[in-house]
């Protein structure tokens, strides 16, 4: 009684246990896996391309905010002549204006010191 038993158990259970997934399932499993990688390593250059692109773009911010920070500084020290010039050139106006004044006086002066000829 075991043996037919047993035998008709294995019978059912043997080839369910070695029993394989379809070729088509094999194949389909396979094209989805390469199809997965190679999307993985499609956004694993994407991510080195954008890594490096953005420690490029770093590096180029960095030098323009060091070439701003020396013209800045050269610009404030080319400033302190420009002012000291501006300077100069308010106070040669002002003489000049003031000499104007004078001239114009002098010339008064001897405009109104001079005799004038009779009318005839």
């Amino acid at each position: 009684m075991k043996s037919p038993l047993l035998f008709a158990l294995l019978a059912v259970t043997v080839p369910a246990a070695f029993a394989q997934a379809p070729v088509e399932d094999v194949r389909v499993n396979q094209s989805a896996l390469l199809q997965a990688q190679q999307k993985a390593s499609a956004a694993y250059r994407d991510l080195q391309q954008a890594e490096f692109e953005a420690k490029r773009a770093e590096q180029d911010f960095l030098q323009a905010d060091a070439d701003h920070k020396a013209a800045q500084k050269r610009a404030d020290e080319l400033k302190r002549p420009a002012d000291a010039a501006k300077k100069n050139l308010d106070a040669a106006k002002a003489k000049v204006t003031a000499a104007r004044k004078s001239h114009a006086a002098a010339v008064n002066a001897v405009g109104q010191s001079s005799p004038r000829p009779a009318p005839k």
